[in-house]
């Protein structure tokens, strides 16, 4: 039982010529949170400001998901805003879902733990006049880059986009820009330093949807800069959960899901505006068909510029250039499906290493392969993928043979029947889609 009753939804203030937003929450108006955002870049001078404030408050409400985590107090209340009936089911499923891997690591059982209430009717979207153009997120991997090549080359002018980008994003943006024909903007999130404080003394702590906090900062950005599509490179091997606990699927990767991805358009669209459009660029294809896309197109460029390696990106851990640590479950998962696709001794430069023959990385292999309970909780592809580029390249790895040799007849059929160039369901406008799937080079 949490020590705080309550959850509160202080407030949200945005000061337009610092160009900082500030989001405040608590633990029963006691213990205070202050988030502050900020928006690194130039804004339109005839921006909606109610559009805006529309998409601050459901940042506010997401972004708050760090927060109350820390503690779970039983009652969520709102002293600024609230929620209607659609809002309120939103919100209690991502907070749900993308908690589920949290739920999981603290032992805890989700049922009754998410407690938001329906309080207020919302007015429809607005209608914003005169949207254009594409915005890009940029992440560090192969995926964002892969949705930069393929745009560029469809000659689509497109702003790229980061959050809390230092400085081993300078040379791979200088190239995209040199892509794109457009504008980088960046933004700036910084955690309250008291979550930070309780997190060092013992509070609850693990894994929130970040991908969900991006999608809205995605939608203010646009909002502030007159772009119209929001094309994020999530992909359809996003989709497989990470496993099951108390009969709920876990997927770490639930904010990339084609399920949230509708989840979150309708909300944009109902509470927002219609006007704009949140999508994935690459959810047709599976993570090993973006790893071939990614050296087909984008290789030349990017090959010393990227990586998916999360050491990159922790707090403590701050480097000014990309690196592969070697020993990660992504890692290891990046090594795999790349492996069909880029000569041995290249690969092996990239990563310092032959990483099927690292033994410290066999139990990671056997994971990544659906061989024991659960796969690894990481931003990793599909079971079948990792099972079917080992079979591509077991004659140019031998040392996959330890991994996949206990396979059945019935495991190789499957592996074989595996379309990994299948083009899967996705929720992209039609101009988009035809692109994707006209695509030549």
């Amino acid at each position: 039982m949490s020590i705080y009753k309550t959850f509160v939804f202080e407030d949200y203030t945005f000061l337009k010529q610092e160009k900082k937003l500030i989001l405040k929450y608590s633990f029963d108006s006691n213990i205070f949170f202050e988030e502050t955002i900020v928006f690194d870049f130039d804004f339109i001078e005839d921006f909606s400001m109610e559009a805006l404030d529309r998409a601050f408050f459901g940042l506010f409400v997401m972004a708050g998901i760090s927060y109350f985590k820390a503690a779970l107090p039983s009652q969520i209340v709102f002293k600024k805003g609230g929620l209607c009936k659609n809002q309120k089911q939103f919100f209690e499923k991502i907070y749900l879902h993308g908690l589920g891997e949290f739920f999981y690591q603290n032992k805890i059982n989700p049922k009754g733990k998410i407690n938001f209430t329906d309080s207020e009717k919302k007015k429809k979207g607005v209608k914003i006049p005169n949207l254009k153009g594409c915005l890009i997120p940029i992440g560090g991997g192969k995926d964002s880059l892969t949705t930069v090549n393929l745009l560029a080359k469809s000659r689509e002018v497109f702003d790229s986009w980061t959050v809390n980008s230092d400085a081993k994003f300078e040379l791979q943006i200088h190239k995209i820009q040199e892509l794109s024909g457009g504008s980088h903007l960046k933004i700036r999130r910084t955690i309250a330093p008291k979550l930070l404080e309780l997190n060092k003394h013992g509070a609850l702590n693990g894994h929130v949807p970040i991908s969900s906090i991006l999608a809205f900062l995605s939608v203010c950005t646009v909002i502030l800069t007159g772009k119209q599509n929001i094309l994020f490179s999530n992909e359809h091997s996003a989709n497989e959960a990470t496993m099951k606990y108390l009969g709920m699927e876990i997927n770490h990767q639930y904010s990339k899901t084609l399920e949230f991805e509708r989840d979150f358009q309708n909300f944009v669209h109902q509470f927002i505006s219609s006007d704009i459009y949140y999508f994935s660029f690459l959810r047709p294809f599976t993570e090993l068909k973006i790893a071939e896309l990614f050296v087909q197109y984008a290789w030349k460029d990017f090959s010393k510029q990227f990586s998916s390696c999360n050491r990159n990106f922790t707090l403590f851990e701050k480097k000014d250039y990309f690196t592969w640590c070697g020993k990660c479950p992504k890692c290891a998962f990046v090594f795999t499906i790349l492996s069909p696709f880029v000569k041995k001794e290249e690969l092996i430069s990239l990563f310092g290493g032959n990483l099927f023959a690292d033994k410290n990385l066999a139990e990671t292999f056997y994971e990544l392969l659906g061989l024991r309970e659960k796969k690894p909780f990481e931003c990793v592809g599909e079971i079948m993928e990792m099972r079917k580029a080992m079979v591509l390249v077991r004659k140019k790895f031998q040392e996959v043979e330890v991994f996949i040799s206990g396979f059945s007849s019935a495991d190789f059929a499957k592996i074989e029947a595996f379309d990994y160039s299948f083009k899967h369901p996705h929720a992209m406008p039609q101009r988009f889609e035809n692109f994707v799937y006209n695509f030549k080079k």
